[in-house]
Parts: C-alpha cells; sequence; structure tokens
C-alpha cells in the first residue's frame, strides 16, 4: 500500500502545502512574533517533518533527531488563539491544494485530522 507522501505526489506536495502556509504565518501579527526573521529554516524543517511523517524520506530525523514536538514548541506561549491561527494557516494552505486537485479528498481528511491533533497537542498556555 502506497503512502499518503507518494499518494500526493512526493516531496513537492509538502514543500507547496508549507510554502502557502507560511505565507500566511508571515502576515499574521500573532504568530509572526514565534518565528526567527528568516522563515527559510523553519520551512524546511516543517516541510521535511511532514515528508517524514507520512512515509517519505527521513531527512528530518537524520538532521534533527527525533521530532520531539511538544519540547521543540515548550518556549513558545501557545494558546487557542496561536493554535486557532496555526490551523487557519495550514488548512487554508491545504484547502488550496485540494481545490487544485492535488490531492484526494480522503488524503486532506487524514491530514486535516492529523493536523487538528498535532495543534491541539501543543497548547501549553490557556
Amino acid at each position: 500500500m502506497d503512502t499518503l507522501f507518494v499518494r500526493v505526489g512526493g516531496d513537492q506536495f509538502f514543500v507547496d502545502l508549507v510554502d502557502r502556509f507560511y505565507v500566511g504565518v508571515a502576515g499574521d501579527p500573532l504568530l509572526r512574533p514565534l518565528y526567527p526573521d528568516d522563515l527559510a529554516e523553519s520551512s524546511r524543517h516543517l516541510a521535511l517533518f511532514l515528508m517524514q511523517y507520512w512515509g517519505g524520506p527521513r531527512t528530518y530525523g537524520e538532521e534533527r533527531g527525533h521530532p520531539r514536538l511538544r519540547m521543540r514548541h515548550a518556549p513558545f506561549v501557545i494558546g487557542p488563539g496561536e493554535r486557532d491561527a496555526w490551523l487557519r494557516h495550514m488548512l487554508g494552505a491545504l484547502l488550496d491544494l485540494e481545490s487544485a486537485s492535488r490531492i484526494s479528498a480522503a488524503d486532506a481528511i487524514e491530514l486535516r485530522d492529523y493536523l487538528e491533533m498535532a495543534a491541539n497537542s501543543l497548547v501549553n498556555s490557556p
């Protein structure tokens, strides 16, 4: 059985998803301060993480070790507002790709469910 990584077309899908996501982050007054001035490294890390998670190359783990998402995000205050803004931009990016027929409805649902779970798990402040 093909992985989601293969079904969506590999690396390029995740690069495009993350690029669209970071366009939203760059203009978001709540999220932008949480990121470094240059978004390139953050963008690369997120794309590599998502590729690996969904069955693609293990580059993220080779370069950065275990994802430890909660630990990596612990220095930042992530409340419901930050979670909602992050999800708005990520799900908007996903919808753009789904609307362009770059991903099936079933794969979009699987991704959406994961993104919502991940965003909720990183909330560390009321």
